[in-house]
């Protein structure tokens, strides 16, 4: 009867060792399959309609090429031009280009600058050097400036001297100033001895004796007080070109 017993309990005691053997071979398994499950990729999802090309993201089913992608991406630059603004050299691209870089000396908006002939006569002379008497393309004096621009541009006759210019024009008031009229100072011993043409946002274009051709400020500390006055010509239409 005892050995009885003790098969019996030698039976129990090997079962429940087997039983403990399975339960780790069934953890390992579950780790491995935990850690395939692990290394396994994500799911990606790509969505449909949509093409990458270089500089663009195009949501349609049509094939678009690069150019008209990267044209679209940076469209050009445009500047509206006046159409009744009279085009000397009949070239719009010109014309926008010296809007952009006079509204920038003028500090002023592009769309205020519409009179072309006029900053392609300031542009033609800019930087021309001073010089007493002179009226040339190699150096011009004060009034001798003044006379081209009205010429050129406004088709109206001035004297030669800026006292001559003061005299003959017709006086306004500093708050009337307008593109066109002019404006005088005192800079040496005579009344009036300098000139300058008013543009607008208080600047004035003239030929002086510091650095030729420019444009300065109304404002400005070494004009302000120098400033004696503004003065409005007659000015006449083109009729140089009538009949031809």
């Amino acid at each position: 009867m005892k050995v009885r017993h003790l098969s019996i309990y030698c039976l129990i005691l090997i079962a429940l060792t087997s039983c403990k053997s399975l339960s780790k071979l069934g953890a390992r398994d579950n780790s491995a399959a935990k850690s395939t499950a692990r290394k396994s990729p994500e799911k990606v999802e790509f969505l449909d309609q949509i093409e990458v090309t270089p500089g663009a993201v195009v949501t349609t089913k049509h094939k678009t090429s690069t150019t008209n992608a990267r044209s679209a991406a940076q469209p050009p630059t445009t500047v509206s031009v006046n159409p009744n603004a009279i085009l000397v050299s009949g070239d719009i691209e010109r014309a926008s280009w010296l809007q952009l870089k006079y509204a920038v000396v003028m500090d002023a908006t592009v769309e205020k600058l519409t009179n072309i002939p006029l900053l392609e006569t300031i542009d033609k002379w800019w930087g021309t050097k001073y010089c007493m008497g002179g009226s040339t393309d190699n150096c011009i004096d004060c009034s001798a400036f003044t006379q081209v621009v009205m010429r050129d541009v406004y088709k109206a006759a001035l004297p030669r001297t800026a006292q001559e210019q003061y005299d003959q024009s017709e006086k306004i008031n500093l708050e009337d100033l307008q593109e066109g009229d002019l404006v005088f100072f005192h800079t040496s011993g005579r009344s009036i001895s300098h000139v300058g043409v008013y543009l607008l946002n208080n600047k004035f274009v003239h030929a002086a004796t510091s650095g030729g051709v420019m444009v300065s400020d109304l404002n400005d500390t070494y004009w302000q007080p120098k400033y004696r006055g503004a003065g409005r010509v007659i000015k006449q239409p083109d009729t140089t070109s009538a009949g031809k």
